[in-house]
């Protein structure tokens, strides 16, 4: 048989054929004379296995070894590596439908409202939509707690929990107001520091320790103090020092 004999045998492109040979996938059979390859029923056969296993889900790097090796085994431990790994792609896609369900119940969608629904939550509990201050800390968060690992974001929101309290979350509220207040006060307002006093009263220990650990220069950071006015963001240049002992 020629390579096109072979494919159409077998019911795949002359083009994946060359491909598996190219990655050891199918040896490659010797050539005759005139330089044309000529494949057997063995061959076929091979190839047939290659189709059956890639249309399982096994990688053709995969498929190579377990075709290289020809015992059981083998196969059976890729297969159940390959059953674990489609249960856990499944349980993903079952919580995004989840995710999208709930997102569809909704009459006010946004760019915003794909957001964790627990995120949501305290983030707007956290952060009020009547100060522009808060608003700006409500896209920050936001950010934050769409980025790294579901593990991290979680841990992101148990330190944000305690202030979507009612009677904390009035405190922030007042915070926000006088963070307000500094729009176009100049960096060296006698406000600042009193101000960035009470806010380091005011949050969580996690979240004390968090921002105390980083330095000013922190990426996050300076994101932030390049959108505030000078004397908001004197309040987070001097905030990390109150918090550290230091000022």
């Amino acid at each position: 048989m020629r390579i096109g004999e072979l494919a159409a045998l077998v019911g795949v492109s002359t083009r994946a054929v060359r491909h598996y040979h190219h990655l050891g996938v199918l040896p490659e059979p010797e050539r005759l004379a005139n330089g044309y390859r000529e494949y057997r029923l063995r061959d076929a056969v091979v190839l047939a296995r290659v189709r059956r296993l890639t249309e399982l889900g096994l990688s053709l790097g995969e498929v190579r070894d377990v075709l290289a090796d020809g015992r059981g085994r083998e196969l059976r431990e890729v297969l159940l590596e390959l059953d674990a790994d489609m249960a856990r792609q499944q349980e993903a896609l079952r919580e995004r439908r989840e995710r999208l369900a709930e997102l569809l119940t909704r009459t006010d969608l946004d760019a915003d409202s794909t957001v964790p629904a627990q995120a949501a939550a305290v983030l707007k509990s956290v952060a009020p939509g009547d100060s522009r201050f808060a608003g700006l800390d409500r896209e920050m968060l936001t950010l934050v707690a769409s980025l790294g690992a579901e593990e991290e974001r979680q841990r992101f929101l148990a330190m944000l929990a305690p202030l979507a309290d009612p009677e904390v979350a009035a405190r922030s509220h007042a915070l926000y107001a006088r963070l307000d207040e500094l729009e176009d006060a100049p960096a060296d307002d006698p406000r600042t520091e009193t101000l960035a006093r009470d806010l380091a009263a005011h949050l969580p220990e996690p979240m004390a320790r968090l921002m105390a650990g980083n330095p000013a220069d922190e990426p996050r950071m300076w994101a932030l103090l390049e959108e505030l006015p000078p004397a908001q963001a004197e309040v987070f240049r001097i905030l990390p020092r109150i918090l550290k002992g230091t000022l």
